[in-house]
């Protein structure tokens, strides 16, 4: 009998699937408390793991003798140790291209919203926050027609918004050093540029899309090389974009509008100075947990931990695949 431990509430699909996997034998321990130690009294006894957004480090995976599989409610792994799971022949899952579609929509609904100033005309239409119905003639909405978007970062969020951009009659870049060095581009709207100093200059919108990094790959430089009154969106990872730099663009009029998802601290401080400016728009990284998106999710990484125990799981979803010998 499998011993599977789930860690924070899954969409009421997910929790369907557990009800039926208990009738087929599965031994099923469901902790929806998202604190981020709550699961760990049972994980001594797991056989396999799915884990929301907890972290799991080499401390705590120690305490789990039996365990095979972590299997990841979405496709980040920043709070895991994969080191420690690789070294003890724990296989990392994630749940591959479920939630692609909600994070593209996420970044075209913030670029759209970002150069029409959506919440500006709120407030505008609204009489507040400084703001009155002659507004309008400031002229300050953009179109997104004509312009030029780069996208950072070119998997398979980055190329749904290539699709999604170039219905709109936007001129698409991406940069991906990855795929440049791999030398196998896809097919798409987006054209491959390998000099992001260059592609920064001429972008009238960027949307990030790569996983965290040590240092900000957006910071005071790389904002300097971009051209007055560019649109920035981040629905990949805080820290990607240096928020102090972010405010001080903001500030000179570097950056016309922003929509972040994602944030440096997460939750943010709720005394942010990002969070005064009515050009930044803002969400509580929502970005792949669209109810469509949380429902695949929650299937999805179910059935990774026991396809894995059972020997039957694409390769291709097993981060750690070859450091675990194809365990």
């Amino acid at each position: 009998m499998t011993r599977l431990l789930v860690a924070g509430a899954l969409h009421p699909t997910g929790e369907a699937l557990l009800e039926r996997l208990k009738t087929q034998g599965v031994d099923v321990t469901y902790v929806t408390d998202p604190a981020p130690t709550a699961y760990l009294p049972y994980l001594p006894q797991a056989d396999a793991l799915v884990l929301r957004t907890q972290p799991l480090t080499a401390e705590m995976i120690a305490t789990a003798p039996d365990l095979k599989i972590v299997s990841r409610h979405g496709v980040g792994y920043d709070a895991v140790d994969v080191d420690a799971l690789s070294a003890r022949g724990i296989g990392l899952a994630i749940v591959g291209d479920v939630n692609s579609i909600s994070v593209a929509e996420q970044a075209m609904m913030m670029m759209l919203a970002g150069a029409k100033q959506a919440l500006e005309a709120h407030f505008a239409t609204r009489g507040s926050e400084g703001f009155e119905w002659n507004w309008r003639n400031l002229l300050r909405a953009r179109e997104v027609y004509n312009k030029r978007l780069l996208i950072i970062g070119y998997g398979r969020i980055g190329r749904r918004l290539a699709k999604m951009a170039d219905g709109f009659g936007m001129h698409i870049s991406a940069y991906d050093p990855y795929l440049s060095q791999m030398g196998a581009w896809p097919e798409g709207a987006a054209q491959e540029v390998t000099d992001l100093s260059a592609a920064l200059a001429e972008a009238d919108f960027i949307s990030v899309h790569i996983p965290a990094a040590k240092g900000a790959l957006l910071d005071r430089a790389a904002f300097g090389k971009m051209k007055r009154g560019v649109v920035i969106c981040n629905t990949a990872r805080g820290g990607v974009v240096d928020e102090a730099a972010l405010l001080a663009a903001l500030k000179d009029g570097t950056v016309a509008a922003a929509g972040l998802d994602v944030f440096q601290s997460e939750p943010p401080a709720l005394d942010n100075p990002l969070f005064s400016d009515p050009r930044v728009i803002l969400s509580p990284h929502i970005g792949g947990l669209s109810n469509e998106a949380a429902e695949r999710m929650a299937c999805a990484c179910v059935e990774n931990a026991l396809n894995f125990v059972e020997g039957r799981i694409d390769p291709a979803l097993i981060v750690n695949h070859e450091a675990i010998n194809g365990s």
